[in-house]
């Protein structure tokens, strides 16, 4: 007997799969997500997904890339290659402007790379709803939602008969 990933159905259109999609939420089920081509306005809410954290990485690039900046210029000026120039400093925040700028927007938009891959676990290169017909369709005009197996209140009759009450089409049980 083969193992299973759980159970997918399909929406006839955008208002039936979001209201789904707070079915699903409000029923208490926390291994399941939604799949689409397109974006679809305010899914994350109604998956009950708290905020991103990419923002936090994205920040902690930017302050990364201010200080390098600030550093590398204080260091090189300041003590590996002091010169002395109509009697200025050997340094001063204002001359490495420019530096501390272009590294806070570089190491931000690194950050931001970064932290979108790690926070949505990517790259994946597989995934067991791969090998459902009806799943690879999502890249056409089809609105998935798939429950996994290893959910607490996952039970294959129930969660069937779930989903078909909150109006999946097309219910198919996938294996891992």
């Amino acid at each position: 007997m083969t193992e299973k990933y759980g159970i997918i159905a399909s929406f006839p259109d955008t208002p039936s799969f979001f209201h789904a999609a707070e079915k699903v939420r409000d029923a208490g089920y926390k291994k399941w997500d939604t799949y689409s081509s397109f974006p679809v306005h305010g899914m994350p809410e109604a998956q009950g997904q708290a905020r991103s954290k990419v923002p936090v990485f994205t920040f902690l690039g930017g302050i990364t890339g201010f200080t390098v900046g600030l550093l590398m210029v204080w260091w090189m000026n300041a003590y590996d290659y002091p010169l002395i120039i109509r009697g200025q400093p050997f340094f001063s925040p204002v001359f490495p402007f420019p530096i501390m700028y272009e590294l806070t927007i570089l190491l931000a938009a690194f950050g931001t790379l970064g932290g979108m891959f790690i926070t949505n676990l990517l790259p994946q290169h597989y995934s067991p709803l791969f090998n459902s017909d009806q799943f690879l369709e999502v890249s056409g005009d089809r609105l998935v939602i798939a429950i996994e197996a290893r959910d607490g209140q996952y039970d294959a009759v129930a969660t069937r008969q779930f989903l078909e009450e909150i109006g999946g089409t097309d219910i198919e049980e996938v294996s891992a």
